[in-house]
């Protein structure tokens, strides 16, 4: 199966594919025995008389191969209301199932109220009898166990990233030969640091949002893609991205501002924190308008090509349905400063070019987008005019090297190389051309794809 690609979804929804273009569904024994493959685990944490159905609370599976087991691993969401949720493991010799449930990993909830706290093992970590109440603070540590990602760093040493909104997004190590929490590896509890609980915070907190934490390594850094927003077309849902050189952090953004907030604020959707990929959008070689694009998955290929897997929705729906969402790939670049970058459209075999374009190819007029971080679909209607969609502008990248149209600056190239730099309003973005299939009527363009300023630009020639 080296070959074949995996998505693993919420709800049991799976797909496969050879080329990350064309995609079939499939079903593992998870499909088939879900009511009690995670024995009483449901039973005892998460279900609740007004949350019955577990189903529909398997959420954001994540899928590795442990050598040191032998296994695949699969982490899986195991979401109740409240935020009593647990992430479990399950184990299979193949990819594609029979899976065994393993283990808990992490909880959370803890409202001792309503729930059997001692069911869980938070005591174990904690001592007996501890004071739970900060856990149901949202402003401090109160977070939801779902959405892990689990990697190993450069040292072979295995760590999780998880949790949701609110209390922020945090990271445990892991004990590598069981592919459960490592219970020998403590933390302090030291306010927008760590918690001797949930591990080590990497980002987000004090009440605002932030989910679907993903983290993978490029050549020095390792990336860290946050989901913010509410998961609906108009919901504002949009990918962030920050890098560190450790994988426990601390991760900033291009301008050097930390994931971790520091104090209250009242709407992050709106903010400058975090290198926004993409933004609510329209280019005229896609069909549909693109919103509400988010919780990522990213992977290097052998061959070196990256890439971005996520779900996006669209202004007005699709097919009918309000709500409709597709999965997308699309390549991702490390430009000179070491930021990734994404292609404007999806993925369907492109290359950057081993040398750069020939400048008939690159100069021209451009479909021209700026990814405001502080834009998105959901703002509001006026007369039939969708709010929140960033603008698409036009462009012309001269022969001399000047830019004029809706911007006005420079832009050049490097020979022999796909690199491209282009000044607009004083800010330098640096990207790559490349020739790449729209995703309207597949006709092949030159396109640009750059960052700078903690902002990212997309160019599309018309």
């Amino acid at each position: 199966m080296d070959d074949t690609y995996y998505i693993f979804g919420t709800h049991s929804t799976w797909a496969k594919s050879k080329d990350l273009i064309s995609w079939t569904t499939f079903k593992t024994n998870i499909n088939e025995t879900v009511n009690g493959i995670f024995g009483d685990i449901w039973e005892d944490w998460s279900k609740s008389e007004d949350n019955p159905n577990v189903m529909g609370n398997l959420w954001a599976p994540d899928v590795i191969y442990n050598e040191n087991m032998g296994k695949y691993c699969m982490y899986m969401s195991v979401n109740g209301n409240d935020w009593n949720s647990v992430i479990t493991l399950l184990t299979a010799d193949e990819i594609e199932g029979p899976y065994e449930y393993a283990g808990p990993v992490v909880y959370s909830g803890f409202n001792t109220t309503t729930h059997p706290v001692e069911r869980t093992d938070v005591y174990k970590v904690l001592g007996e009898g501890a004071d739970l109440t900060r856990y149901q603070s949202t402003s401090v540590n109160k977070l939801n166990a779902i959405d892990p990602c689990v990697k190993f760093d450069e040292n072979g040493d295995l760590w999780m990233v998880y949790g949701s909104w609110f209390g922020g997004l945090y990271m445990l190590k892991l004990d590598k030969e069981t592919g459960l929490r490592d219970y020998t590896y403590t933390y302090e509890t030291v306010e927008d640091v760590s918690d001797a609980y949930n591990g080590i915070k990497i980002a987000g907190g004090y009440g605002v949002s932030g989910e679907a934490p993903y983290i993978f390594k490029v050549g020095d850094y390792y990336y860290l893609f946050v989901s913010y927003g509410g998961l609906t077309a108009q919901g504002g849902y949009q990918m962030r991205m920050f890098r560190s050189e450790q994988i426990t952090g601390p991760y900033v953004d291009q301008n050097g501002v930390s994931a971790i907030y520091s104090h209250p604020m009242t709407n992050n959707l709106q903010g400058k924190v975090g290198l926004r990929l993409m933004s609510s959008y329209k280019l005229e070689g896609n069909f549909e308008t693109h919103v509400a694009q988010g919780h990522n998955s990213a992977f290097v290929d052998d061959d070196g090509k990256i890439y971005v897997v996520y779900h996006t929705r669209f202004a007005n729906g699709k097919g009918g349905i309000e709500e409709a969402h597709e999965v997308r790939v699309q390549q991702l670049f490390v430009n000179e400063d070491g930021w990734l970058i994404a292609a404007p459209y999806e993925y369907s075999g492109e290359d950057l070019p081993k040398t750069n374009l020939e400048k008939e190819q690159m100069v021209g007029e451009y479909e021209f987008i700026v990814h405001n971080p502080v834009m998105y679909y959901g703002m509001g209607k006026m007369d039939n005019e969708i709010l929140g969609l960033v603008d698409t502008e036009t462009i012309q990248l001269n022969e001399d090297g000047t830019v004029t149209g809706d911007y006005t600056g420079t832009w050049s190239y490097e020979d022999g190389k796909a690199n491209m730099t282009i000044t607009i309003d004083g800010v330098e973005y640096k990207g790559y051309f490349l020739r790449q299939a729209n995703e309207g009527i597949h006709k092949v363009v030159t396109c640009f794809t750059a960052a700078g300023g903690n902002v990212c630009i997309w160019g599309s020639q018309k």
